[in-house]
Formats: structure tokens, C-alpha cells, sequence
């Protein structure tokens, strides 16, 4: 079965009342060990199709590349913004990704008139907005700011594991994964991990690859 592709009906309507610069706003890196969070706006041209748009997960990194450059040289507009890992253990997660969107939209110049934004809906923004439950695979402009922010993002850490390569970030861009368990345990934190995260269901994987009982270097 094909993959669902996100369409510009929402973006549509808004013009037929009266909207112009529509925004579309999408964070990534929420669930990360390591790593900032990262959101991206996009204002499309509607004169413009960029075939191909969908939720940045349900991608390539190879078609996510493309598409990033594609939006990035058509679009009216675009931004990304991020907040360190420092910021995020300061004000949690949340907060964080929220500033993060709220960031991107003020990023954009000129500014939007309107906002979609996925799932969430950003404070103290002066312009109308809209959540959209699903936004990144029902909406274009979502689809297209999770796609620059997804490649910006992993961009970024592709830099991080040239700068320290013990971690494997080049690998799984800082999320939760057995590897990253097992680098964590023998090499501590870094300075670009995230030390509010508990993530306990990463001890079970670590002494399933390690085959070890017991926990060392965690801070839980």
C-alpha cells in the first residue's frame, strides 16, 4: 500500500479566507538522548508543487535530503531553530520544543500571517494558528518544516560524531537505541547529552546486548 502524502487542502482553504504567508511549523528530536531539539518553519508557494511531501519519519534519509533542498530553494520562507541540551534539562522537554517552534516562526521574514503547527499549539505567538493532530502526514507545510528540521537535525549530529565518534551519534542521531545504551554506560555523559532523561527501558537492552546484570555509568 503506498504511502499517504500530505496535501495543501488546509493551506487551500485558509487562502480562500483571505490568508497569505501560511506557515507550517514541526519540531524533531523530542525523544532524544543527546542532542538539541530542533523545529522547522515552512512557508510554501503555492504556485509551486513540491511532489513528494509526507511525515519526515516515513522518509529516506536519501529522499529527506532531496526534499529538504527542494523546499529550501523554492519555499517563500523557511527557518529552523534549536535548544541545547542544557535549555532543555533547565525548562523539560515540552517547554523546550515549544520554544524551539516559537523560535522558527519568528525566524521567518517576513512573518506568517497564520501557523499550522503539529500537534501542539505555540504560546504567545501574535498571529493566528491552528494544531493539527497527524499535521506532519496530513499537511504539506507541516510535512515540509518536519522534513528541514529532520535534516538539519541530522546534519548536526553527523557533525557531533566526527567531532566524538564513542557515542555513534552519526549513527542514530542521539535516540534511545542499545548502542547508544552501551556507549552511555562505558563513556558517561557528554557534553551534548541531556541529563534530565531517565530512559529505564535502555538497562534491559544494554544487559540483553551486553550480557551483563548491572548498570554501570547511568545516572538514574
Amino acid at each position: 500500500m503506498p504511502r499517504p502524502r500530505a496535501d495543501r487542502t488546509i493551506e487551500n482553504s485558509l487562502r480562500r479566507l483571505g490568508f497569505v504567508r501560511i506557515a507550517g511549523v514541526d519540531e524533531v528530536g523530542r525523544g532524544c538522548l543527546a542532542g538539541p531539539v530542533m523545529a522547522g518553519a515552512v512557508v510554501l508557494d503555492p504556485r509551486r508543487h513540491i511532489p513528494g511531501l509526507r511525515d519526515s519519519k516515513m522518509l529516506s534519509p536519501a529522499t529527506r535530503e532531496r526534499l529538504s533542498d527542494e523546499i529550501t530553494r523554492y519555499a517563500l520562507g523557511w527557518a529552523v531553530a534549536a535548544v541545547e541540551p542544557a535549555e532543555i534539562d533547565r525548562i523539560n522537554i515540552r517547554q523546550a520544543s515549544l520554544l524551539a517552534m516559537r523560535n522558527a516562526v519568528f525566524a521567518l521574514a517576513p512573518l506568517p500571517d497564520f501557523v499550522l503547527v503539529d500537534a501542539f499549539r505555540i504560546p504567545d505567538l501574535p498571529m493566528a494558528q491552528r494544531a493539527i493532530v497527524h499535521g506532519d502526514a496530513l499537511c504539506a507545510a507541516i510535512a515540509a518544516a518536519s522534513i528541514v528540521a529532520k535534516v538539519a537535525r541530522d546534519r548536526l549530529m553527523d557533525h557531533l560524531h566526527e567531532l566524538d565518534p564513542r557515542y555513534g551519534f552519526g549513527r542514530h542521531k542521539g535516540y534511545p537505541t542499545p548502542e547508544h545504551a552501551l556507549a552511555l554506560s562505558k563513556f558517561g555523559h557528554s557534553p551534548v547529552h541531556r541529563r534530565s532523561f531517565r530512559v529505564p527501558v535502555l538497562f534491559d537492552a544494554m544487559d540483553e546486548v551486553a550480557g551483563t546484570g548491572g548498570k554501570p555509568g547511568f545516572d538514574r
